[in-house]
């Protein structure tokens, strides 16, 4: 019965191939890349795979065999792979099939580590170019084309050298890997175990070790290049953009001084109240530290700030009408009449704003951002409800004043997309396939990921991706967009800045960022789009910047990647880009004290039990965390 099983499951996985045509025109390309296994033990090890990627005119299939079956699948990374391909050759897709062949001497870990290797696979069969046999990388490929983060650095590292590889390239920022280093000591009868943690320079290691040479890679182009020796001209821009907010002046101006003015009343209305001595104090602390944040709203509307002003009242308002709601609040009946003109209030904005006619990428953009912020209105209202018939009517009437103003926020942002309405009728159906594919790929990552420190860890991660899934079946295909996009960029920091605690080398990182998401702002606005919500992370991501501190800088890294995708997310630019051709990179190998050979088993596969990846690193994943949470938002 053992053996039936897994031959069951590759005839279910290979069925797709059963209906596909075998090629009989097309390119052929054989790369080699870089795998982790999980031992009976438990440890990981570095696997050679083999990837043979065949690309024929067809009608957009992308067809995957893998043997061993993978414990992640690597279906979703395929077709991501296929699509970034297309997206930089400014190739439609839709008139080439894609076949993938994956081969391992072992069960492998991780689909989406392979992503950026298929991806300079498909775009050299596409093209009809030869690959560098010697040239191996691993990292995921993100929808912008970048090569996001991965695991098991180390362990790839290892079996690219024992298959004679010369040059491995990797995700930029990912040369230092936190290793957990074990130690046996006998002590008479008593085994004595120790673990501690220990920073390990890619670079410098692989080079002593193996004289292999290790290089950091940015995105897609840059890997394109050294296997091909081909340079594929990137998006850019001329001069100098200048990112601002003054499109929200008036309407952070406005929303100030009613926000002011809600508190001064709500203050008097508390003076005036008969509630006790340590109620009084309770809710007085809560105006206080609503009045802190229009105290900061107001230095950022000084300074032009004028999103992260407008995120810091509504933080406020949030505060300010809990207070006020509480206050009236007497019996059970009163707060069960609260919650049901919440749940109408909810109701009515869902209404207007599904029925608004979408004009141009502008106002799907800001109508995405609306109806996620409605979901988020209802899933607060459901927790308040449970308050409520908990008899929690404290948590009740918080969650409640939450799903209020963060309705509030929705509406606010459907008239801005109404207010920038331009351009052809966008049907919300129109994006359903767009929605699928970002629900795909964030899942896969996410999967991936939780593979390495546990789903109990990042249990956020997981709620996040369950809602865009439920969203997508409602028919709520932006908010899915949002949530799926969110998950992701969140997952790919934790994976970016692990073990991380300089703050000089997460500003370089933050810098990176920074700059792609201005580039991305501008071909949108090259494209004809005003991309107001990109423009608003952009300056909230600069908000957190300022104030510094490793969960500020992390913080910020995450708005400048929502900055950077809001801004393309619904581009699909198809203009063939300049391609020219550069020397081969000549790669030499620096003498060793060890010869570098094509073992099948490296020196670092037999010291798994003492180099391996951490299986959780807790406290910062924790902090990580707690930082995008603290990152409220209008």
């Amino acid at each position: 019965m053992k053996r039936i099983i897994p031959v069951l499951a590759l005839i279910l996985l290979l069925s797709p191939l059963a209906n596909a045509q075998c090629p009989e025109e097309g390119n052929t390309v054989v790369l080699k890349a870089p795998a982790v296994s999980r031992t009976s033990s438990g440890e990981l090890i570095g696997v050679a795979t083999d990837f043979v990627i065949t690309v024929a005119p067809g009608n957009g299939h992308v067809y995957v065999e893998t043997w061993p079956l993978a414990e992640v699948d690597m279906q979703a990374s395929a077709r991501l792979a296929a699509q970034v391909a297309g997206k930089v050759l400014g190739v439609d897709m839709s008139k080439y099939d894609v076949f993938i062949q994956v081969r391992s001497d072992a069960p492998i870990i991780g689909g989406p580590s392979a992503g950026g290797t298929m991806t300079v696979g498909i775009i050299a069969a596409l093209k009809g170019w030869e690959v560098r046999k010697d040239v191996m990388m691993t990292g995921m490929i993100n929808p912008d084309g970048s090569i996001g983060p991965v695991g098991g650095i180390l362990e790839k590292a290892s079996a690219a050298h024992s298959v004679g590889a010369k040059l491995f390239l990797i995700p930029e920022g990912q040369r230092i890997q936190v290793v957990q280093k074990t130690e046996q000591k006998q002590i008479g009868p008593v085994v004595q175990i120790t673990s501690k943690s220990e920073k390990v320079d890619v670079v410098e290691y692989a080079r002593e070790r193996w004289g292999l040479e290790v290089k950091e890679i940015r995105d897609i182009y840059e890997a394109v290049y050294y296997f091909t020796g081909k340079k594929i001209e990137k998006p850019s821009v001329l001069g100098e953009l200048k990112v601002d907010t003054s499109f929200l002046k008036d309407d952070a101006l406005k929303d100030y001084d009613e926000t002011l003015d809600y508190y001064k009343q709500v203050e008097n209305k508390l003076k005036n109240s008969d509630v006790s001595y340590t109620t009084y104090s309770y809710l007085k602390s809560a105006l206080d530290d609503a009045k802190a944040k229009l105290d900061e709203a107001k230095k950022n509307l000084d300074e032009g700030m004028y999103y992260t002003a407008l995120s810091l009242d509504f933080q406020a308002r949030i505060a300010i009408r809990h207070v006020d709601w509480y206050l009236d609040v007497r019996t059970e009946s009163d707060l069960e009449n609260l919650l049901n003109e919440v749940d109408n209030e909810i109701k009515d904005t869902e209404g207007y704003v599904s029925n608004l006619t979408i004009k141009g990428i502008t106002m799907l953009q800001a109508v995405a951002a609306s109806e996620e912020r409605i979901e988020q209105a209802k899933s607060l209202l459901k927790d308040a409800w449970s308050s409520y018939y908990d008899g929690n009517y404290w948590d009740a009437i918080s969650n409640a004043a939450f799903a209020y103003e963060r309705v509030q926020t929705a509406k606010f942002w459907a008239s801005l997309g109404e207010r920038y309405a331009k351009g052809e009728i966008i049907e919300r159906d129109a994006i359903k396939d767009t929605a699928r594919e970002y629900l795909d790929n964030s899942r896969l990552i996410i999967t991936y990921i939780t593979s390495m420190f546990g789903e109990t860890t990042l249990q956020d991660l997981v709620d996040l991706m369950n809602e865009g899934e439920e969203y997508y079946q409602d028919g709520k295909y932006s908010a899915a967009i949002f949530s799926a996009m969110e998950a992701r960029i969140r997952a790919e920091i934790i994976l970016d800045t692990l073990g991380i605690d300089n703050e000089t080398v997460l500003m370089d990182k933050l810098q990176r960022m920074k700059e792609d998401a201005k580039v991305a702002i501008a071909i949108a606005q090259k494209e004809g789009i005003y991309p107001v919500l990109s423009l608003a992370y952009y300056e909230f991501a600069q908000s957190y910047e300022k104030q510094g501190g490793l969960e500020n800088i992390q913080t910020a890294m995450v708005f400048y990647q929502y900055a950077k995708e809001t801004s393309t997310v619904f581009l699909s630019t198809t203009t063939p880009p300049k391609i020219t051709e550069e020397p081969l990179i000549s790669i030499t190998t620096p003498l060793t004290n060890q010869t570098a050979t094509q073992n099948t088993t490296s020196p670092l596969q037999k010291e798994t039990s003492r180099y391996s990846i951490p299986l959780i690193a807790g406290t910062l994943i924790f902090g990580i965390l707690l930082g995008f949470i603290a990152g409220r938002r209008a």
